[in-house]
This record gives C-alpha cells, sequence and structure tokens, in this order.
C-alpha cells in the first residue's frame, strides 16, 4: 500500500493505492497522526485505488476520525468502489462515515 499526500486549501487529501489490511493499516493512522501534529484536522481519503480493505482497516478508519474530531476536524472518504463499498455497507458504517463519489463532493464539505 502506499499513500500519497496532496493539499486543496486547508484539506489534505490522501490518495491510497493498494490493499488496507492488518499489517498496513497502522501506517493510516501514522499519517493521520502526522497530520493531527501539523495542525491538519480536514482529511480526504481517496480510495480510487484499493481493491481491498478488512476489518483492520476500518479500524484504523475510525481511530482516525475519532482523532481528528477532537480537534473539531473531519475525515471523508470518496471514490470507494466494489468490494470495498460493499464492506462499508455490510458494517454498515456508511453512515457512521461520510462517503462522497467524487473528491471534489468530499473537499466542498468542508466548506459547508
Amino acid at each position: 500500500m502506499e499513500i500519497s499526500r496532496r493539499q486543496n486549501g486547508d484539506v489534505v487529501i490522501l490518495d491510497v493505492n493498494g490493499e488496507i489490511d492488518l499489517y498496513n493499516a497502522p501506517e493510516i493512522k501514522d499519517t493521520i497522526n502526522k497530520l493531527i501534529e501539523e495542525k491538519k484536522y480536514n482529511v480526504v481519503i481517496n480510495l480510487d485505488k484499493v481493491s481491498y480493505i478488512d476489518s483492520s482497516g476500518i479500524g484504523a478508519l475510525i481511530s482516525s476520525l475519532s482523532n481528528l474530531k477532537k480537534y473539531q476536524g473531519g475525515l471523508k472518504i470518496c471514490n470507494v468502489s466494489g468490494s470495498v463499498r460493499k464492506v462499508f455497507e455490510l458494517t454498515k458504517l456508511t453512515s457512521f462515515f461520510e462517503i462522497y463519489d467524487s473528491e471534489q463532493e468530499a473537499i466542498s464539505a468542508f466548506n459547508k
């Protein structure tokens, strides 16, 4: 898994590429914690190139969202498709996370 980082105004976009599983899920938490240290609290995670996510990956996203909320920040998820979307639906987390079809919609949601 690779995580690359971009910025759009005060929103940080993390492009995740590969599978999110038990072995690399902590990398997502570490990345979010570094952003919090930099006082960047609005994060969009782009799952466009993620083909698989397991419960550890979901756990990392939940914990990251909780940490960002402590600083009045937020975590939006975009471009979720196929089996990854199914995992969010089966775990009923589509209502817990704000999931958007496009990156632009997710970024705009921070400015409301």
